[in-house]
C-alpha cells in the first residue's frame, strides 16, 4: 500500500509540473487568439480586419487577460475544480469540457480497439516469427515489417483514404456518423446506428492497426527468443510438458511482460497520437479538437487537450506499474524482500 501510494504522489507531482510547462509554453507560443479569430471572420463574412477585429473582440471576452503568472494561478485553480475554461473557436464560448467530454469517447472508440487489436495480433505473429525463427517466413516478415514501420502513418492514412473512399467507394471520406444515422437512433435502430459509427470509424482503425502491428510484431518476435533460450523452458521441454501448454503457460506469459508496459504507455498516448490520422479523416477526436485548437490558438481548448493528454499518459504508466507486479511473480517477490 505505501508503494502505491508514493507511485500516486509522483504521478500527481508529474501531472503538475507537465501541466505547469505546457500553460508557460503555450502562453509563449506565437500567436493571438483574437488575431485568429479576427482571421477567420475576414474568411467568412468578407469584412475588413480592423471589422472583424472589434467583432472578435466583443465575441470573446473571456480569453484570458493580465499577468501570465495571474493567469496561471487561476487557471490552475479553475481546473482542479473542473473549470477547464471557454473555447473561442469551437461556437464561441462553449465550454472547453464539453467540447472534450464529446470528442474523447471517440478517441477511445477508434484508438483503443485499433490498439488492442494490433497488440492481439502482433503477439501471434511475433511468437510465429520466433518459432520459424530464421526461415524463409521469418525473415520475410522481418523485411516487410521493418518496410511497413518505417513508413508514417499519415501516408498509410492517405493511402487507405484515396484508394478505399475515393477511388473504391467502399468507406464515407470522413466524419464520426452521417447524420441520417441520428434519425435511425432516434428511432431506436440502435444498431444501425452503430453499424454506421463502425463504417465511418472502420479506415482510422485500420490505419493505426497497418502503422502498429509491425511493432508489436518484431518486439514480440525479439522478447520470445530471447525466453526460448532459458533454462526452465528446457527444462519444461525435458519434462515431457505439452507443447501447447509450454507455448501458452511457460513462452507467451514470459514473453509479453515486457510489451506490457508499452501498451499500457500507447494507451495513455492514444489522444495524442490520432492528431493526424483524425485530421485526415475528419474525424472529431480528441486530436482533431487539438488541431483545430493550434490553428486557432484557442489557448484554453489548447490547454484542456494538452491535459488531457498528460493526465492519459501519467495514469497508463501508474497503472503499468501497479499490475507488472501483479503479473510478474518476480517482482512482487523483489518487492517483499
Amino acid at each position: 500500500m505505501r508503494w502505491i501510494v508514493r507511485r500516486a504522489i509522483i504521478a500527481f507531482l508529474t501531472v503538475f509540473t507537465a501541466m505547469t510547462l505546457s500553460f508557460f509554453v503555450i502562453k509563449a507560443m506565437p500567436g493571438d487568439p483574437i488575431d485568429a479569430l479576427a482571421q477567420a471572420f475576414v474568411r467568412q463574412y468578407y469584412m475588413s480586419y480592423e471589422e472583424a477585429y472589434r467583432l472578435a473582440l466583443a465575441a470573446a471576452p473571456f480569453v484570458p487577460k493580465g499577468p501570465v503568472w495571474k493567469q496561471y494561478v487561476e487557471y490552475m485553480t479553475k481546473f482542479f475544480r473542473g473549470d477547464l475554461g471557454v473555447s473561442i473557436s469551437f461556437s464561441t464560448g462553449k465550454k472547453v469540457a464539453e467540447i472534450l467530454a464529446d470528442a474523447i469517447p471517440w478517441t477511445v472508440l477508434v484508438v483503443a480497439t485499433s490498439l488492442v487489436i494490433s497488440f492481439l495480433m502482433g503477439i501471434v505473429i511475433g511468437m510465429v516469427m520466433a518459432y520459424k525463427h530464421g526461415s524463409k517466413l521469418d525473415s520475410s516478415l522481418i523485411v516487410a515489417f521493418s518496410i511497413l514501420r518505417s513508413i508514417p502513418e499519415y501516408i498509410v492514412a492517405i493511402l487507405l483514404l484515396w484508394i478505399l473512399a475515393f477511388q473504391m467507394g467502399l468507406f464515407p471520406t470522413g466524419g464520426r456518423y452521417d447524420y441520417w444515422a441520428l434519425e435511425l437512433l432516434k428511432k431506436g435502430d440502435v444498431l444501425a446506428f452503430l453499424g454506421n459509427v463502425l463504417w465511418h470509424a472502420a479506415l482510422p482503425i485500420l490505419t493505426w492497426i497497418i502503422t502498429h502491428i509491425s511493432g508489436w510484431a518484431l518486439a514480440m518476435r525479439g522478447s520470445t527468443i530471447g525466453v526460448l533460450g532459458e533454462d526452465f523452458i528446457t527444462y519444461a521441454k525435458v519434462r515431457g510438458l505439452p507443447s501447447r501448454r509450454i507455448v501458452i503457460k511457460y513462452v507467451g506469459k514470459n514473453a509479453i511482460l515486457p510489451l506490457f508496459t508499452s501498451f499500457m504507455l500507447s494507451l495513455g498516448f492514444m489522444f495524442g497520437g490520432s492528431i493526424f490520422i483524425e485530421f485526415i479523416f475528419s474525424y472529431q477526436g480528441v486530436g482533431w479538437v487539438l488541431y483545430q485548437s493550434i490553428t486557432q490558438r484557442d489557448w484554453y481548448l489548447m490547454l484542456g487537450a494538452f491535459n488531457i493528454i498528460i493526465i492519459a499518459v501519467v495514469l497508463g504508466a501508474l497503472l503499468a506499474d501497479m499490475l507488472y507486479g501483479f503479473l510478474d511473480p518476480r517482482i512482487r517477490r523483489g518487492g517483499t524482500t
